[in-house]
């Protein structure tokens, strides 16, 4: 562990401040100490040393006009990681929130994501500080058209295929998307999450909530339990938390809260099917808060900035954003009688969270695991769009539940391997890694 701890030490010196980054990296760093031990040569090549470190990070400005005629200005990014598994790989992300330190971490989290769905994609991740709420479409337009105006010079099919995130759905994505096409004169498979009609691919919306819901069916399974007849409480209510709660509902469980940034609603009822079209449309079509719910169903009730954890359930599924859950929150749950975690969002957990679960015997299923279901449709996206091709529902769903079968297995047999039985948080990171590890060996000091 002293060579770890030197490596963090270093990160945290190089890259002060940027503190979501430096959790990132110490949850994956201080899981590997045994396979640096057994794999001397990883160390000997500096092989963590080199993925502390992306490959670019690229910062720009952002010039737009609002519907006002006033000039606004943003911050945009693009951090390329690590490809030595093939072109980079990883959404865009909009929201006030985002900063250097936010798209570092999710960048790398997503190389490890990425490698576990044994796709050709490395390991990237962008955004800007712009927010899109409260935006009329066309300001929306002009500011993807001038994020674009840069970003087309550092991305590419065979080079880096950005995606959506937060705050970045298929309104944005196409208006990206045209803007690149026009300084281009291209029509390629650039950005994933596009359209169906216009080279998108079935399923991607749904692919992150359905896989998460994959994931925790195969942590369910291996303790003799099902999601029938559970009851869940679910965080978000975006793309990820949608599909979460309709892939929830499709195997017999219950779904008693969703929320946003105002705060959650608890139906004790349950979010039944027509309920979750309700959410959709409020969401999705008239961009409204989650507190019109409970005008529209008043047996509900609203809580207003608070999170839904102390709802007592059997399953918990973050979907919102980093951090969400801390430790008090895990505790909560735990003592409420949950028995599993599957994340949607990228690193909603804290480290401490974390520990309460392990010590709890809680089902964890980590966020670069049991949410890849999106970037792994994002790259079959990638393979019919090469192919110039379309594939049928029914076939992206049976690819997306045998690649998070596979993740589930990969991670159970890591963990396994290195003398964690059971633990597929840390599965989860010497999986991932050592796919990238040896692919970094092979392609020599670059």
């Amino acid at each position: 562990m002293d060579y770890i701890n030197q490596i963090f030490e270093h990160v945290k010196e190089r890259d002060a401040g940027q503190l979501e980054f430096h959790q990132a990296v110490w949850e994956v760093l201080e899981t590997l100490a045994p396979v640096i031990e057994r794999n001397p040569q990883f160390r000997e090549a500096r092989i963590l040393e080199r993925l502390c470190e992306p490959d670019r990070a690229i910062q720009f400005r952002v010039t737009w006009l609002d519907d006002a005629g006033q000039v606004q200005v943003n911050r945009g990014f693009r951090v390329q990681f690590n490809n030595a598994l093939g072109p980079y790989k990883g959404g865009l992300r909009f929201h006030p929130s985002v900063t250097l330190s936010i798209v570092k971490f999710l960048g790398f989290e997503q190389i490890f994501k990425n490698s576990l769905t044994t796709r050709p994609i490395g390991g990237a991740k962008g955004g800007s500080d712009f927010d899109p709420k409260g935006k009329s479409d066309t300001e929306v337009m002009r500011f993807c058209q001038s994020f674009m105006t840069e970003l087309f010079r550092h991305v590419g099919p065979n080079v880096d295929v950005p995606a959506g995130d937060i705050g970045v759905g298929g309104r944005e994505v196409g208006y990206l998307y045209g803007q690149y096409k026009r300084l281009t004169n291209r029509w390629e498979g650039v950005l994933t999450g596009k359209s169906y009609t216009w080279g998108g691919s079935l399923i991607r919306p749904e692919a992150t909530g359905y896989g998460q819901v994959y994931f925790l069916r195969e942590m369910l399974k291996a303790r003799g339990q099902s999601i029938g007849g559970k009851t869940c409480v679910v965080s978000g209510s975006g793309n990820v938390s949608q599909y979460c709660v309709e892939k929830i509902l499709h195997y017999g469980g219950k779904v008693v809260t969703m929320s946003d940034s105002s705060g959650f609603i608890h139906d004790p009822d349950g979010i039944d099917a027509e309920k979750l079209a309700w959410v959709m449309d409020l969401k999705n079509v008239r961009r409204g808060r989650i507190r019109d719910y409970v005008h529209a169903f008043p047996r509900a009730s609203f809580h207003e900035d608070k999170n839904p954890w102390a709802v007592p359930c059997d399953i918990a599924l973050p979907c919102a954003t980093q951090n969400e859950i801390d430790t008090d929150d895990a505790s909560t749950l735990v003592n409420n009688g949950c028995i599993a975690v599957s994340e949607g969002a990228n690193m909603p957990s804290t480290p401490g969270a974390i520990q309460v679960y392990a010590a709890g015997r809680v089902a964890y299923g980590p966020a670069k695991a049991a949410n890849a279901g999106g970037v792994a449709t994002s790259a079959l996206e990638m393979t019919q769009n090469a192919q110039f091709d379309a594939w049928s529902r029914e076939q992206v769903d049976a690819e997306l539940d045998r690649i998070m079968t596979n993740i589930y297995q990969q991670c159970v047999g890591a963990a396994e391997e290195y003398g964690n039985p059971g633990d597929l948080f840390v599965g989860a990171n010497i999986a991932g890694f050592l796919r990238v590890a040896n692919a970094m060996l092979d392609q020599g000091v670059v």
